[in-house]
């Protein structure tokens, strides 16, 4: 009587091995752009909260934009930073604000800072703007851009807008894509 022993042979085991190799190599190489997904994302929604708070802003002072252009000299208006951003405006001015925004962080910690960048006066500035924002170092950056006189163009990052008080906002994202929103 021959037993007949039962197992796997070489050739089985090392398929099994391969294909358990080739779902690992997957899912090492898909995990990290899922998380830099989830990273822009979130940068995304960020973007859209900050175009929120400056139409608040807006709204709150009979039309007046939080960007500022004095004598060619662009900021941010420190009322909207403190009182429509910043989650410690409770405090200024001893004034109880009940809606104060939150604190605006990017995904990595670090605190996304706001700049006004120009206005946009003519069609020829947006050649200028668009490539401005695409030169920019992504992980070097975290700053919120805007530009007055400015909407979000179909095909690159800016386009003339109709008025002063037309704004676009930009957020270069990790990997160089680059969020754009406008309150138009």
């Amino acid at each position: 009587m021959s037993k007949n022993k039962k197992g796997f042979t070489i050739i089985e085991v090392v398929l099994v091995l391969a294909i358990a190799g080739l779902i690992f190599l997957m899912v090492f190489i898909a995990l990290p752009a899922l998380q830099r997904s989830q990273r822009n994302t979130q940068r995304e929604d960020d973007l859209s909260r900050f175009l929120t708070a400056a139409n608040d802003y807006q709204t709150n002072n009979n039309g007046k934009t939080p960007f500022k252009n004095n004598n060619n000299t662009y900021s941010v208006d420190t009322k909207f930073v403190k009182r429509y951003i910043d989650d410690e405006c409770n405090t200024k001015d001893g004034i109880n604000y009940s809606d104060c925004g939150a604190q605006f962080t990017d995904p990595d910690g670090t605190i996304y800072s706001m700049k006004h960048i120009a206005q946009i006066s003519k069609q020829t500035d947006v050649a200028s703007v668009d490539s401005s924002v695409q030169n920019i170092d992504w992980p070097n950056l975290h700053t919120v851009m805007a530009y007055t006189n400015a909407s979000c163009g179909d095909e690159g990052v800016a386009e003339k807008g109709t008025g002063n008080r037309q704004y676009a906002v930009f957020y270069v994202l990790e990997g160089g894509a680059i969020s754009c929103n406008d309150n138009h």
